[in-house]
């Protein structure tokens, strides 16, 4: 038939590509929006649950810094979590709340947030190369009556292409000195931060950085 042929031809394969890659991308939204994003549990939780430490380099800090607990909720904070009041919890390795999928984004999702906004990329530079290809500019009232809203979704696509490359290459960047938007943005108020000899006592170079991220 027709449709086996254009099968074989390879046609209808970047379609199913394209409809895979947008439905991966909705699984991972909700992915990311319904996980635990590392909350800080309660000391009695954590002997319960007998949970597992991970293994991680952690830094010289000076010994005038005292580990305190969080004034909300009163869980003792481990180094780098902060407590975020629209979640109402602490969170470990704390980055920053996103309101785009109403989570924050912590230990524990931060790496998926990562394949989220690369995923999400590609899709975005697809469905604007497919939006493009499917103009064809005539300087008349009837060629803007017939191609408004195409016109509209690919300026969107634009924008929101923007704002999702911008967004993966600063993740990228903190994620390669080992630091948080929050420790990036607010290093003069983190005790563990001011008083260290180091101005960022977490990098361990751009390749182990990575490595510990995501591996």
């Amino acid at each position: 038939s027709d449709l086996q042929k254009q099968e074989e031809r390879g046609e209808l394969l970047q379609p199913l590509i394209f409809v895979l890659l947008v439905l991966c991308s909705v699984l991972l939204y909700f992915k990311v929006s319904l996980m635990d994003p590392g909350f800080v549990k309660s000391e009695e939780e954590v002997k319960a649950g007998k949970s597992e430490e991970q293994s991680m380099v952690i830094p010289q800090v000076p010994s005038n810094i005292k580990m305190r607990r969080c004034g909300y909720c009163m869980v003792k904070q481990p180094m780098r979590a902060k407590h975020c009041q629209l979640c109402q919890h602490c969170v470990r390795r704390y980055d920053h709340h996103c309101p785009w999928i109403e989570n924050c984004v912590g230990e524990k999702n931060h790496p998926l947030f990562i394949v989220y906004l690369s995923v999400q990329l590609v899709v975005l530079l697809w469905g604007g190369h497919v939006a493009w290809s499917g103009l064809y500019f005539e300087q008349s009232w009837d060629w803007l009556q017939h191609n408004i809203l195409l016109l509209m979704s690919f300026l969107l696509i634009v924008i929101f292409t923007i704002v999702v490359l911008l967004l993966l290459i600063s993740h990228l960047y903190l994620i390669s000195c080992n630091t948080t938007t929050w420790e990036f943005m607010s290093h003069h108020r983190i005790s563990y931060l001011r008083h260290s000899e180091l101005e960022n006592p977490f990098d361990q170079g751009v390749i182990l950085n990575l490595w510990r991220f995501f591996c």
